[in-house]
């Protein structure tokens, strides 16, 4: 879906009003019929009859402050702006007449006094004001103009502290669209006008942008009409000439984007990521990842070529892709003589499309000849996709995004979306700021407790450990109290009485648990009281649910709660997991558990099984094969030998890192195919390149289930598909896998799987996105799931008991520590990391309590031993109030730190997910000699490889 450049999204002004009664207005002569409310400025639009506007855009409220948009209206008085006057049933409106066009001559005759002649915009033909002024026939400004930016009456120093963007103030005309896009938009608030008359001007908190509370989403570029917020790339590129829609390949919320570039073919250069409104993820919004950090694509760490070596002691050689992938395919078919048919498996990546992890499930089925395919879901919402199943019939989310539109109350559970999803995060606030009630169940103080226009009712700091604990009692106090929704349980759920009647018993009592939990009763009960009666509740959680001993238990735990209440199978309510990467919902979906087929049917089964063996044309295993601690542990036992890891750098994201890195020592052949040479590399006897999104063709599927297309850009830097390469080692292994192109993946996945049944890239294309199930041609998808009954007929109510997880606190290791993420890096940072993006988080800090620090002589910056019963780090301090005390808190961003060296084997009980949010740890200050020896060990692949 190629554009021109200057075919830009159609900004209609304010939105329609929703569902309100048509009006019929006459403009120019022409007349239209829309909603009454709307605006003229977009009823105008809607009957072909353009209107100047400057301060309108789509994605803000209606302003009013340009003066550009004024008409004249039959019977009122004055000329009012039409971007804030609604329609009403009759009006006569008139955009162009003589007094009206003396006006915005008038106005802008203003706005150029006081912008340069010189404009970087306007010599780009990126300036709204030149534009704007040819089309209102200002010509001459009588009240004088600056020749330069030097005269420009109010100079102010160009602010080049972002990285990624430039604030001119003496191109900027003040009309507040950044200001308003920082603060409707984006929701950090972070920019304002100071002075007054021709003193006023932008600032960014009254410092520069790179030290205020921007957070670099480029809501404030995107809207400004001039050339005084500029992207950088604009000015060393120039401006782009042609689009390319595709998909962001960051965090689980799914943006779309506009990749604008100029050239074509290999000489391809992506001058700009701009948001796109046509995915339904993002409606144009985007954050600092997905807008900015994209440079990894061509980053000189790339690898572009094929390499092999005899052991990973050797230097690497590179090789044609012929010889790589007969390698691979000898290697592996060497070690099924020796070993057996099941001694090899496969790991997919969320971070590839759907189309190539489902040609690795295929690959491993059909030419390995077992089920051993894992996927780093495993490590992350594997327990989401079982609580949902067993409660729901389905493993995936109940909503589209938008749904937290209707949300009266939000129970955020063990996420941090301003960091994590930060698009989704500008949408939960400004549903915040417009009066839905916030509670934030997380043991550390994160940025949704309390930020601008926007604080939680309730703040329950639930210890790590006892999330199951914790949301018993919930139900307990709604079903005790007599708040749940009797009709909806005995209508729509089964065992219905065995579980009232267990969440009833004393044991679930906030009294009784507020020791496990940590949280004072008075508050769990109010908060469960809010949850319970307060309109549409919307539970939406994270990876502080799923990574603990019980996730899969505490996903069943939501699940209860949501149905015992009612809050299930309509808007504004819901179970819905915010998804960590970009394709995780996707690489799931499309079998890449071992023991599922695409669309979660378990392999077992004789008439699933017997679609994939007429189609493929051999016989399948019946059996589950090996999930990945499990390939771990038989790697170390001896009986399995070799793994291909597509895209995952499982050496620094899996737990316990000596007992993985021992593992991968242990085979006979590891085929690691990414951009980078990463920590996993190093364990590698091949190493195959990858595409990046840029090049890809196929579809990703995000945390609403939301499917859309990802576009290349430019052709492959590698020479091959990432799917091509994985049908060639089908095929050297003796499976003939062909497919003429991505699409034709689609249709096999849509021919196989009843809920993609209606799925096809000419449908995505036509209608931009589409939400699974899709289970025909004519369904343009399913926003909403379990309207009128569940997926698996009733709703299955399960009796969570709480059972503590073995890691706790001892007097060797006496604190807790939990991990997560920050908003500029991303997972183990391979992409953020080779960005700018290392401006703002340049290295992975350990947050510990004052209590905690002053007891172990611990001051900001200094750096410390964390240390747990399986292995040790080092890293600096930051002390803060942010985690309670006896808890300490760092990402996972470095492999220079390598958190996850102090992570253990301890994992969730139904779906190995590991326990990364409990690890009794020691922090000590660190001596110098060991500071030293630390770092060197755990320096990152890319200085070593």
């Amino acid at each position: 879906m190629s554009q021109s450049i200057r075919d830009p999204e159609v900004d209609l002004g304010t939105p329609a009003v929703r569902d309100a009664a048509p009006v019929t207005v006459t403009i120019d002569g022409r007349p239209v019929d829309v909603p009454a409310g709307t605006s003229i400025l977009r009823a105008a639009t809607e009957a072909g009859v353009p209107i100047p506007k400057l301060c309108a855009t789509d994605s803000l409220k209606a302003f009013g402050s340009c003066r550009m948009c004024l008409v004249e209206v039959d019977g009122v008085k004055g000329v009012p702006a039409s971007c804030t006057t609604p329609c009403t049933d009759g009006m006569v409106v008139s955009t162009h007449t003589e007094t009206v066009r003396d006006l915005r001559r008038n106005v802008m005759e203003l706005y150029l006094s006081d912008h340069p002649e010189d404009c970087d915009g306007c010599a780009r033909g990126n300036c709204e004001i030149q534009e704007m002024a040819a089309t209102v026939g200002s010509a001459e400004v009588r009240y004088g103009r600056p020749g330069s930016r030097d005269q420009v009456a109010h100079p102010h120093p160009v602010d080049v502290s972002n990285p990624y963007f430039a604030f001119d103030p003496s191109s900027c005309i003040v009309c507040s669209r950044c200001v308003r896009a920082c603060a409707e938009t984006q929701g950090t608030f972070a920019l304002t006008v100071e002075g007054r008359g021709f003193d006023s001007a932008i600032s960014a908190g009254g410092t520069d942008f790179l030290t205020s509370e921007c957070v670099s989403c480029g809501a404030c570029v995107q809207a400004c009409p001039t050339s005084a917020l500029q992207e950088r790339s604009v000015v060393e590129l120039g401006m782009p000439t042609r689009s390319v829609e595709t998909t962001c390949a960051y965090c689980g919320v799914g943006c779309s984007f506009r990749a604008e570039v100029k050239g074509e073919g290999a000489d391809t250069q992506v001058v700009r990521m701009m948001p796109s409104k046509n995915g339904g993820a993002n409606e144009g919004h985007s954050c600092v990842k997905g807008r900015f950090a994209y440079g990894y694509t061509s980053h000189k760490d790339r690898q572009l070529s094929p390499m092999v070596r005899d052991t990973i002691d050797d230097e690497w050689r590179q090789v044609s892709w012929d010889e790589a992938i007969g390698r691979v395919a000898e290697g592996f078919k060497a070690i099924q003589t020796e070993h057996g048919v099941a001694a090899i498996g496969g790991i997919s990546s969320s971070r590839c499309t759907n189309e190539e992890v489902y040609v690795v499930q295929k690959m491993v089925r059909a030419a390995f000849g077992n089920n051993n395919i894992d996927t780093c879901a495993r490590v992350c919402h594997s327990p989401t996709g079982y609580g949902l199943k067993q409660t729901f019939g389905t493993s995936a989310g109940t909503q589209d995004f938008r749904s937290v539109e209707k949300a009266d109350v939000i129970l955020l559970i063990g996420a941090n979306p301003t960091d994590a999803h930060p698009v989704f995060a500008s949408r939960m606030k400004r549903r915040l700021r417009e009066g839905a009630r916030l509670i934030v169940a997380d043991p550390r103080r994160i940025d949704l407790v309390r930020s601008p226009h926007v604080e939680a009712t309730y703040h329950l700091p639930v210890l790590p450990g006892s999330n199951v604990a914790f949301v018993n009692a919930l139900a307990h106090v709604i079903v005790t109290e007599g708040l749940h929704d009797e009709g909806f349980v005995r209508e729509r759920c089964e065992d219905a009485d065995e579980y009232l009647a267990f969440i009833a018993d004393p044991v679930n009592s906030p009294e009784a648990v507020a020791e496990v939990t940590g949280v004072d009763p008075d508050e769990l009960r109010a908060a469960a009281r809010l949850y319970g009666t307060g309109g549409n509740s919307a539970i939406y959680y994270g990876l502080g649910v799923t990574e603990h001993s019980q996730g899969s238990t505490m996903v069943m735990g939501m699940a209860n709660l949501a149905m015992v209440t009612g809050n299930i199978g309509r808007e504004g309510v819901g179970v819905n997991p915010l998804r960590g990467q970009n394709n995780v919902q996707g690489s799931c979906d499309m079998g890449s558990f071992p023991h599922e087929f695409p669309g979660y049917r378990h392999v077992s089964q004789d008439d699933v099984r017997g679609i994939y063996e007429r189609l493929w044309g051999l016989t399948l295993d019946p059996e589950p094969g090996l999930r990945i601690p499990n390939m771990f542990d038989a790697a170390l036992a001896g009986t399995f030998r070799g793994l291909y890891v597509q895209g995952e750098d499982i050496a620094q994201s899996d737990p316990n890192t000596q007992h993985v890195e021992a593992a991968l020592r242990a085979m006979d052949l590891v085929v690691v195919q990414d951009l980078f040479l990463n920590e996993t590399s190093r364990f590698a006897h091949v190493f195959l390149p990858g595409t990046s999104f840029l090049e890809k063709d196929g579809t990703f599927t995000n945390a609403e289930r939301r499917l859309n297309r990802v576009r290349p850009v430019f052709p492959s830097k590698v020479g091959m598909d990432e799917w091509e390469v994985t049908c060639a080692i089908g095929r050297a292994m003796g499976y003939d896998m062909s497919y003429a192109a991505a699409s034709e993946i689609m249709d096999e996945i849509a021919a196989t799987t009843p809920t993609f049944a209606g799925v096809s890239f000419a449908r995505l294309d036509e209608l931009g996105s589409m939400q699974w199930p899709v289970y025909d041609a004519a369904s343009t998808g399913t926003p909403v799931m379990h309207v009128g009954e569940f997926v698996r007929g009733k709703g299955k109510l399960v009796q969570t008991v709480f059972v503590p997880t073995t890691e706790r606190s001892t007097r060797k290791f006496p604190l807790i520590l939990t991990t997560g993420r920050i908003l500029s890096q991303y997972n183990v940072g391979a992409q953020t990391r080779r960005t700018a993006n290392n401006t703002w988080h340049p290295e992975d800090v350990l947050e510990i309590h004052p209590a905690d620090a002053e007891l172990r002589g611990i001051s900001t910056g200094d750096l410390v031993d964390l240390s747990s019963r399986v292995g040790s780090t080092t890293l600096r301090a930051q002390v803060s109030e942010r985690m309670p005390a006896g808890v300490v808190y760092t990402t996972f961003h470095h492999p220079v730190t390598g958190a996850n060296v102090v992570t253990t084997e301890n994992s969730d009980w139904a779906t190995n997910c590991p326990e990364y949010k409990v690890t009794a740890v020691q922090v000590g200050v660190a001596n110098a000699r060991g500071d030293h020896a630390v770092a060197e060990a755990r320096q990152p692949a890319e200085t070593h490889a």
